[in-house]
Formats: structure tokens, sequence, C-alpha cells
């Protein structure tokens, strides 16, 4: 294995029960130039000696494992040691669950558990050689609530939007969480794309569905968007909207991923453009890569306001910078600045 000496290699430490699933992530990562595993763990008891003792910079921990369930280690450890975590989980409707509140909890993102006679190494080492990069690189933002200093709020005319359109990938669950809940009243429809692994986003419209007063699922084929509703995409199709004779539709496609994705945000964005014209709201929250930048553009070419999430609140700032440095974005706004905006839309109009 060959290394730049100009950059620090980044250290990893693997919690798992299996010792199988250990070896074949260790390999994953030391076949690379800038990942090495510095300990291993079967359990989170041994993990608190191994991560005591190697001072690793991201932690991969497996969700289901004996003496301590992953959720319980991972709060204590964002409450005594915070460090980026990627979790890995089984495809199933509890081990979903239990990575989503992962999630909620301080994990930086989730990956799906390699299992013997299935995993393929070389598409999913890419993948979670990707997320642990980006986990390295990720911060746990202030909660929006929490900020110091007053949110700046952009004003946004209530006959202006017909829809609203969000993009987010690593550091979004929780994101796209804090948007939606915070709005309440007669909204125009809002379609999300979040990259999410697949089987996990009809949990996580339901999970939102908990939270927000607004009704939110999953996006079928052919729904008609109504007002009061979110549309997520599923994560194994792409999400756009159409004109149709009953107003703006979901479709959905399993054309090839678009900037590596899909459901790409690209793909949603540049549908909205073409449905909306100028009558759309599209926020890019945090991510990495830069999913979300053409479409973004696409969207303000089109007359359309187009917002990004700004560096301090992402957790992830790499798909809000791709697109503000292509022009795209209009409004760079906290966190926070963006629910306040996109709220100030149903008390302008109740005003």
């Amino acid at each position: 294995m060959t290394s730049s000496s100009s950059n620090r290699q980044i250290r990893v430490c693997i919690v798992d029960d299996s010792r199988v699933v250990r070896v074949l992530l260790k390999e994953v990562f030391n076949s690379t130039d800038d990942l090495v595993v510095v300990g291993e763990a079967s359990d989170p008891y041994e993990a608190r000696k191994v991560i005591k003792a190697t001072n690793p910079d991201v932690l991969t921990l497996d969700v289901e494992m004996p003496r301590m369930d992953g959720i319980d280690f991972l709060k204590n450890l964002m409450r005594l040691r915070p460090m980026p975590v990627v979790m890995v989980s089984s495809l199933t409707e509890e081990g979903t669950d239990i990575a989503l509140e992962a999630l909620s909890v301080g994990a930086v993102d989730v990956i799906a558990k390699p299992t013997q006679g299935s995993f393929d190494v070389q598409r999913a080492g890419r993948e979670l050689v990707e997320k642990v990069r980006a986990a390295a690189g990720a911060k746990r933002p202030s909660r929006s609530g929490k900020s110091l200093t007053p949110p700046k709020i952009i004003k946004i005319h209530p006959s202006m939007p017909r829809l609203i359109a969000i993009g987010a990938s690593t550091g979004g669950v929780e994101a796209v969480r804090d948007v939606l809940s915070a709005l309440k009243g007669d909204f125009p429809p809002i379609v999300v794309t979040q990259h999410i692994m697949l089987g996990f986003s009809q949990r996580f419209a339901e999970r939102l569905d908990d939270v927000a007063s607004l009704s939110v699922r999953e996006a079928k084929e052919g729904d008609i968007l109504n007002r009061r509703c979110v549309y997520v995409a599923p994560a194994s199709h792409h999400l756009t909207v159409a004109r149709s004779s009953k107003g703006l539709m979901s479709m959905l496609t399993k054309d090839p991923p678009v900037s590596g994705h899909r459901p790409s945000v690209d793909v949603l964005f540049q549908s909205v453009a073409k449905a909306t014209g100028k009558a759309v709201v599209a926020t890019l929250l945090t991510g990495m890569g830069r999913d979300g930048a053409d479409g973004l553009l696409a969207v303000k070419e089109a007359g359309g306001l187009t917002i990004a999430q700004d560096e301090a609140s992402s957790v992830v700032w790499g798909m809000p910078k791709a697109a503000i440095e292509l022009g795209a974005a209009q409004h760079v706004l906290s966190l926070s600045s963006i629910i306040h905006s996109l709220a100030g839309i149903h008390r302008a109009t109740a005003a």
C-alpha cells in the first residue's frame, strides 16, 4: 500500500461481533492509500478499551451486538467521547429502525452489513470507503434551535411556490427532519430526495410523518402532489415531477444513477425546473459529493428560488459547496435560517 506523505491517514476502528466481517472490512480499508485500521473490537465493552488505546478518527459500528446494543453504546459515545461513526446495519425491519435511530443520536451515516455470498466487495467496498472518508471530515453542527446568532430570514412570497424541493445526503436525515418538523399549516407540496440505503426510505418517511404536522409518505408512481403533503423518493428509484391535467404529479424511474446516485437530487431538481419554472423553492442541504449542484442551477435558470446550506451548519459540506461554486445558489443559509425562511411562507399566508 502506498500513501501520500502530504495526506494524513484516516485511522479507523472496527466494532463488529462477526470476525468474518471484521476481516473483510479490514481488507477493504487497508487496501486504500488513506485509510488504516488501528483497532478492532467484538463488542462495545472491548471497544471502549480499543478506542482509548488507539484514538481513531472514525468508528464503524455494528448495530446489533452482544452485551450492549449499538444504540446504547452510540449514545454513551456521543456523550462521553464524540467522534464520527458509520453504522453497519442488517437489512431487517428491526435493523432499519435501529439504524435510523442511530442517525438521530449522532451517527454520520449507515451502510448495509456485508453478508457472505451476497456481498459485492468491489461495489460495497467503494461505498464504505467513501462514507468513512466523508465521516472523517464530518462534524455535528449545533441543533437549529440552539444557534447563538439570530437566523437570517429571506422573505418568500406565499403565492410564489407551487412546490418546495429538498435534496440531501450525508447528515441529511436529521436536517430534513428538522426542516419538516418545523413546517406547519397550508404548505405547497414538498418533494424530497435523500440519499439513503436501499430498504430504508419507507421507514424514513414513516418516521418523518411521526414528527411532522404535514403528511409525509414515500412517493409512488402517479401521485398527484397535494398541499400539506411531503413525498420522499424511494431508495430504489429516481423521483421526478411532471405536469398533468390534475396538477403536478410524481413519476418514478429506474434510469441509471446520476452523479453516482439513484435517487439523484439532480434528477429531481431538473424535473422540477421543467415542471414548475419559477414557481418553486429548491433547497440543497448537507451531503458529500456534488449531486444536486447542476439541478439547482437548472432551477435558478428557470427562475425558481435556490438555497444552499452553509458550511457551518452542514455535517458534510460537499453538495452545497459544489452548488455555490457553480453559481447555482441565490442564498447560502444556515439550517436554522432555512427553517425560518420556509416556515415564513405559511405565516405570510395567514397574516
